[in-house]
């Protein structure tokens, strides 16, 4: 049996010491209502002990009772006759659900309410409707628990679990890569994904003393972000990401990023103008990805030096046979697409081997060294200068005819002497330089073997003939 209270019910200490005697009196004159009543304290109790929130409304949705007293800091004296909406954080539209005024029996539902002191409580709602003899409703009773606490380690095991699937799949984009720029193109497309950004972008933030360069991007809106980009990172923000608002709307994000090899580098992700602002979630994951984007570049930087010692002479830093014999074809290429002429010069070093058997290797590897030197001086950078094998070298001027290659090797022929005496002085060898010269036409089609094999020869014309000179291959000639 279901018991139903009017409108004006008032529920106040002193009014429930009067009707506790009037309920003994009761008890005592009609044995049935007397267990009823019975019953409906014994329920009182149970929620006030078992509960945070335990109510009953009226048919009008306001309370007639509420236990204990205060509950989320009301007292019960405050919303007595109030309508039960009150407590709710928002409208029941926006709520999603009102438990005082249930339709059917319900358990388990979580609503938010306010305390009385305005800080959101969230509780998991029992309640059911009251109805009277013609089942119409005209109440309800429910009983709330407080799930505040738990609700919040449950959002932020939640935000941990989505930030970890995230990280995975950021993380599984990369492994599908193997050259370190695309895994980090990989990393800032699956970052733009998960984030709903516009954009995201790693910079380089000293730039080689030149200020902030990009370096890698992903979506849209890089231009216009990378001045306030490039402010945000300035400050060093560590590992702590900093955040921002872009001149033109745009909600920015920025972290430090630096490598265990002394690059400077920060990840940015933006949304677009008028989308939502960051939350801590987005933070924290961007701070996550942020290591992930340290560790490409570590990846990038280790696959860069394996380049070029793949790639160089190691005791002189030129480029070695490999990367001259890969390089030749492409400069070539060019000069055939512009109609113009390449030299290819083949210098051999005079009595190395002598010079090594007398004075040791030490003083050889500082003659190759030297000869290095003079090497580069004696070409632009645009040009090739690689170290064959041994004493032998090779360089390539692009767009110079035979004429200026023969310029080049008189200064390599006084000037190597002069400059090997001085770390040689009195070993009694002619140290000098032997150099072949072999000039490719601008109306292309000899083959870079034929090329090659026409300066070897013109060097070793020059060695049988006294060693220390030049000479250009006869076919270049006139």
């Amino acid at each position: 049996m279901h018991l139903a209270y009017g409108a004006g019910t008032t529920m106040s200490n002193h009014i429930e010491t009067v009707q506790g005697l009037q309920d003994a009196a009761v008890r005592a004159s009609d044995p049935l209502r007397g267990a009823l009543l019975d019953s409906r304290q014994r329920w009182h109790d149970l929620v006030a002990m078992a509960a945070d929130l335990g109510f009953e409304t009226d048919e009008w949705g306001r309370f007639v009772f509420l236990t204990p007293d205060p509950a989320l800091g009301w007292s019960a004296a405050t919303l007595i006759g109030q309508p039960a909406e009150l407590l709710l954080a928002g409208p029941a539209g926006i709520a999603g659900f009102n438990p005082f005024r249930p339709t059917a029996l319900m358990r388990g539902r979580r609503v938010w309410l306010k305390r009385a002191d305005g800080i959101p409580a969230c509780l998991t709602f029992a309640a059911a409707p009251l109805f009277d003899r013609e089942g119409r409703i005209v109440g309800a009773r429910g009983m709330g628990i407080d799930m505040t606490e738990q609700e919040g380690h449950d959002a932020r095991v939640a935000a941990a679990l989505r930030r970890g699937e995230v990280v995975d799949h950021i993380l599984w984009r990369m492994h599908q890569e193997v050259l370190a720029p695309r895994m980090m193109v990989a990393v800032l497309e699956a970052l733009v994904h998960a984030l709903g950004a516009e954009g995201a972008s790693v910079v380089d933030i000293l730039g080689g003393g030149q200020g902030p360069t990009l370096l890698h991007e992903a979506g849209g809106g890089t231009r216009a972000v990378l001045p306030t980009v490039a402010r945000l990172l300035s400050n060093d923000t560590g590992t702590t990401p900093a955040q921002t608002v872009s001149p033109d709307g745009r909600p920015l994000i920025a972290c430090t990023c630096q490598t265990r090899f002394g690059e400077h580098a920060g990840l940015a992700v933006w949304r677009a103008p008028g989308v939502r602002p960051w939350d801590a979630e987005d933070l924290v994951l961007a701070a996550s990805v942020a290591a992930i984007v340290r560790v490409v570049l570590e990846h990038e930087a280790i696959q860069r030096e394996m380049a070029r010692q793949a790639r160089t002479d190691p005791l002189t830093g030129l480029l070695n046979r490999r990367a001259f014999l890969e390089e030749l074809p492409r400069h070539i290429d060019r000069l055939d697409r512009e109609q113009q002429v390449g030299t290819l010069m083949f210098a051999d070093l005079d009595n190395f081997k002598q010079l090594n058997d007398r004075l040791g290797h030490e003083i050889g590897d500082k003659a190759l060294c030297l000869t290095a030197a003079l090497l580069r001086e004696a070409v632009r950078p645009t040009d090739l200068v690689a170290r064959l094998g041994g004493d032998e070298f090779a360089l390539w001027l692009n767009g110079a005819d035979h004429l200026t290659a023969a310029e080049r090797a008189e200064y390599l022929r006084v000037e190597t002497p002069r400059r090997l005496e001085e770390i040689a002085g009195g070993c009694g060898l002619s140290l000098g330089v032997s150099i072949g010269i072999a000039t490719r036409r601008a109306d292309g089609g000899e083959q870079t073997d034929s090329l090659m094999r026409r300066a070897d020869m013109a060097m070793y014309e020059v060695k049988r003939s006294g060693r220390g000179h030049w000479r250009v291959a006869s076919e270049d000639i006139g």
